[in-house]
């Protein structure tokens, strides 16, 4: 039974009905997060962004135009929108109502990402010296 009572209890305190545990956890309630900012986590993303952003703007301004540029958009104007999503998500605190979400398991969906555009890299890669050296021929 105590097992049980824990379980509720537990499923009340992330509901937002403030825990034994968490004193504090009421003075910085809010749609605004002010400490995510300026965590690790929060800093990484912002340096994401403007990693993808400045790469996107380069590619963009580029003299050269092929496929592979435009795909390097496509994925880094794609890379940036995500990232910002996850960065207002936690910055709003929306992960909170977003219970349908398994925030946990959702880094296997960027870690099968990263795989995927390897995979298309590698294949590409091979496409491209199986023709170069089939054109030389």
């Amino acid at each position: 039974m105590s097992h049980g009572a824990g379980l509720v209890r537990t499923t009340c305190s992330s509901g937002g009905g403030g825990g034994a545990g968490q004193p504090g956890a009421r003075a910085s309630e809010g749609p605004l997060d002010p400490v995510y900012p300026r965590t690790y986590s929060a800093l990484l993303k912002v340096a994401q962004m403007i990693t993808l952003l400045i790469a996107f703007i380069c590619v963009n301004r580029s003299v050269w135009t092929s496929y592979a540029y435009s795909y390097f958009e496509v994925v880094t104007i794609c890379n940036l929108i995500m990232i910002l999503v996850f960065y207002l998500v936690h910055l709003f605190r929306l992960y909170r109502m977003l219970t349908c979400i398994s925030w946990p398991l959702s880094i296997f969906g960027f870690v099968a990402t990263f795989l995927c555009l390897a995979s298309i890299w590698m294949s590409y890669k091979i496409s491209c010296v199986t023709q170069s050296t089939d054109a030389a021929v």
